[in-house]
């Protein structure tokens, strides 16, 4: 019974029409698709399953991704850490576990806890830097506007501006008629006028 359904199952054991015309092509057989191993596994030299847990974190092409990791924590942690985390949140534990190694290998003495404060220290200072500038910027507005505010005041109260002495003699003249007959220096239209036809009589 085992191998009749062995026999079946094989590819050879298949009747078709054209099975008994020798003539007739074979049909060919596709190679077999090798599956390469995770980074994981080949580093611990074992044989990759089918649904192995660190595949999809740590493919063949990154090895030193789980170098760095199981360097610091074991491959055996790295599988319980992922076993009790949803499977939403395994990628960002894995990028975690990665980061905190590689602070770990570079600092063994306080690993990503000295990047951590470092960067903390510069947040201080970059806020720092903002507040005084923010600083300057408001004690520039107000100097600006007392200014402008100075400025003001002075048009305000300055004095109206006096006329040209020259200026206010000719307004005056042209806006009192008595100027006319009083100014004893003024010549009379008529009088110019006799004056100047006397001077060109005939002769």
């Amino acid at each position: 019974m085992f191998k009749m359904e062995y026999r079946e199952a094989t590819p050879s054991a298949v009747a078709s029409p054209n099975s008994s015309n020798p003539s007739s092509p074979s049909t060919p057989t596709s190679p077999p698709v090798v599956i390469s191993p995770c980074a994981a596994c080949k580093i611990l030299r074992r044989r990759c399953a089918d649904k192995c847990m660190l595949a999809p974190y740590f493919p063949p092409t990154e090895p030193a991704k789980f170098t760095t990791a199981h360097r610091v924590f074991g491959a055996s942690n790295i599988i319980k850490f992922l076993q009790e985390l949803p499977e939403s949140q395994r990628a960002d534990a894995v990028s975690s576990m990665v980061y905190e190694a590689s602070a770990r290998i570079r600092d063994p003495v306080y690993g990503c806890a000295g990047a951590i404060c470092q960067l903390q220290k510069q947040v201080n200072e970059l806020q720092a830097q903002l507040a005084k500038a923010q600083a300057e910027v408001v004690n520039m507005q107000l100097q600006q506007a007392n200014l402008v505010g100075a400025l003001l005041c002075m048009e305000a109260t300055a004095p109206p501006p006096q006329p040209h002495p020259q200026q206010f003699a000719v307004d005056t003249f042209i806006c009192s008629p008595q100027s006319y007959h009083s100014n004893p220096g003024f010549i009379d239209d008529d009088d110019n006028n006799n004056n100047l036809g006397s001077l060109w009589e005939p002769l």
